[in-house]
């Protein structure tokens, strides 16, 4: 498994080029960075001084994410590996962000030898790294293992679960569509005073609703809210999620109750109505939520520009489109190859060119070399050139300050 720039080398060549970048910049940079061997000089420049596990969660787990997406799981095990010869790996949280690294790239056996090794690393255990050890085993999809984990391990350890090992065992549950268990588990956890997190009931009503028991669902719903539940914006945007599929005043009206409660919607609560909009065909709806969206105390994210540049097309108005897509350059939030190929294409068909080889330039700067094989491909398909438009056309990218703002 190749590597254009061997992990053991990245922590050098960082230290001479990267030296002064701050970790919020680096952070900045990896959200939107698609080249593994990139993004692994981003975060070994900045690796040794994070001043939080939280900040170095966030960043080592973005770096991983890359390398395993290009199967590179090697690379991965000698980044982490390197991290088990810091001073810090006898701080727990510091350890359990290696476990849940190890879970991000689906390399269970990793997580558990781990979490297994804390003794001879000198590392105290407790149910941080116990709950680390769960998530690792969730996010490998091996979600029949984590009960038997939950069992075994607290007695073993003499560890305590919480509330949030809880929520992991109840995902794991609704993950393998034993929604009986999942339910179960909550009863088990009113009856032991622990207490049931909005996340963990989010969990459980999502699971109801994607295996189509809506009646379960509202029962559960208006039962949780009868106890006392501390209810969040994300409660409300899934059952939202199973409202948009009918009409726009079933989203405006659960828009309106998550108001009335005292609850600011979200992105994603707008996201859903500018959906059911679009889904109605009512285009001048959504683009009207779409251009509202700061006004109520949001920004459109990736699944915002995905969503509506895919139905503009859908709709045929290609030059809207290649607008919102622009928009979607200047905030970082470009959609994935689908919805662009929509727009090459009919930018083409409508023979807007110069739009055609603006989105093409973009493109080809933000993407990483596995994708513009595949859009070199489609380019040759309708005709295009791969030289610049003379023209005066805006390169979105070197000229942001062009763009116009929604």
């Amino acid at each position: 498994m190749a590597s254009s720039l061997p992990v053991r080398h990245v922590r050098h060549f960082c230290a001479a080029t990267n030296s002064t970048i701050s970790i919020s910049k680096a952070k900045a940079k990896l959200r939107s960075e698609y080249d593994p061997d990139k993004a692994l000089e981003i975060y070994s420049s900045v690796s040794d001084h994070y001043t939080s596990p939280v900040s170095s969660r966030y960043a080592q787990e973005f770096t991983v994410r890359r390398l395993a997406k290009s199967r590179r799981f090697d690379d991965i095990e000698t980044l982490i590996e390197s991290h088990k010869k810091d001073p810090k790996i006898t701080h727990e949280p510091y350890l359990s962000t290696l476990i849940r690294s190890y879970g991000r790239a689906g390399m269970f056996d990793h997580a558990l030898k781990t979490y297994n090794q804390m003794d001879e690393l000198g590392t105290p255990r407790s149910v941080i790294s116990f709950n680390a050890l769960l998530s690792a085993c969730n996010q490998s999809k091996l979600f029949d293992q984590v009960p038997k984990l939950f069992s075994e391990i607290p007695h073993k350890f003499n560890i305590l679960p919480d509330k949030i090992s809880y929520g992991i065992l109840v995902k794991s549950f609704c993950e393998s569509g034993t929604l009986e268990k999942a339910i179960a588990t909550l009863e088990e956890m009113e009856e032991k005073g622990i207490e049931v997190t909005a996340i963990t009931f989010t969990t459980v009503l999502d699971g109801l609703y994607k295996k189509g028991e809506s009646e379960t669902a509202e029962k559960l719903w208006n039962d949780m809210v009868a106890k006392g539940c501390s209810l969040d914006v994300a409660c409300y945007n899934v059952r939202i999620v199973y409202a948009h599929g009918g009409s726009p005043e079933g989203v405006k009206a659960l828009i309106e109750e998550m108001s009335d409660a005292g609850l600011k919607p979200d992105t994603i609560s707008y996201n859903y109505l500018m959906t059911s909009y679009c889904k109605g065909g009512m285009m001048e709806e959504a683009k009207k939520v779409y251009g509202e969206l700061e006004s109520n105390g949001c920004h459109p994210n990736a699944a915002t520009f995905r969503t509506l540049i895919f139905y503009l097309c859908r709709a045929g108005d290609f030059e809207e489109g290649y607008k919102v897509f622009k928009n979607s350059v200047k905030l970082h939030k470009i959609p994935d190859f689908g919805t662009l190929k929509h727009l090459l294409e009919g930018l083409v068909k409508k023979s807007k060119i110069k739009e055609a080889k603006g989105l093409t330039r973009t493109v080809k700067k933000k993407f990483p070399s596995n994708f513009l094989n595949a859009w070199k491909k489609l380019e040759e398909n309708l005709g295009l050139t791969s030289a610049a438009a003379a023209d005066d056309d805006d390169d979105v990218l070197q000229h942001p300050a062009r763009l116009p703002c929604k």
